[in-house]
């Protein structure tokens, strides 16, 4: 049989078919809304949480105005297995102050975890220009640091707005003096060729 090399190819190639690109990508923009859609779930969930956490009182009751007082933060002095915790509030504003204390968040060694402690002043309550003092001690194996949160007064507990500074430092560390004393031994084989006493000539 003689085939004719001009005539028309008799296999046609077959046509693609769309149909499992369009399902791919029908796939890709569903897993990609739903990976979208549970990120925005969380997020909002987190916020709630966080909102929750925090009470009205500490989201209402923030301080307004100029400072009423000043803070002066000491260091932390070490007292055998404790840690005081101190400092001086002058009252500097106008008004007399009654009922006064220093909030102040404690982190915990064993867990990182935090915990506030309220702290009176002595005395709690300031005239204009008048100064308090508080101190309070703790356990070095107990908790690693220490933050001043807030300074609050009477009624309520309502905080105020303050200035922060500097207070005492902690004093220098004495070491103790040792006097050491050297036996002087009368055997010649302890005593030195050349010595202020005994001066040789070297050669």
């Amino acid at each position: 049989m003689i085939i004719d090399s001009n005539e028309p190819e008799l296999f046609v190639e077959p046509k693609r078919s769309f149909g499992p690109k369009l399902v791919a990508a029908a796939c890709a923009l569903l897993i990609t809304a739903l990976v979208l859609g549970g990120y925005a779930v969380l997020r909002r969930r987190h916020v709630q949480n966080a909102a929750s956490m925090a009470s009205p009182q500490e989201l209402t009751a923030l301080p307004k105005g100029p400072p009423k007082a000043l803070i002066l933060v000491d260091d932390a002095l070490l007292k055998g297995g404790n840690t005081i915790i101190g400092g001086t509030v002058k009252n500097t504003s106008a008004e007399r102050l009654e009922g006064l204390s220093v909030e102040l968040e404690l982190k915990r060694r064993r867990d990182g975890l935090t915990e506030k402690k309220l702290v009176s002043l002595e005395p709690s309550q300031l005239d204009p220009e008048q100064e308090a003092r508080y101190s309070f001690q703790l356990k070095n194996q107990d908790y690693g640091s220490v933050r001043l949160v807030s300074l609050k007064a009477e009624p309520n507990l309502l905080p105020l707005a303050y200035r922060v500074a500097q207070g005492q430092k902690r004093p220098p560390e004495r070491l103790e003096s040792k006097t050491i004393i050297i036996d002087k031994r009368s055997s010649k084989h302890d005593e030195f060729l050349n010595s202020p006493d005994n001066p040789a000539r070297v050669p």
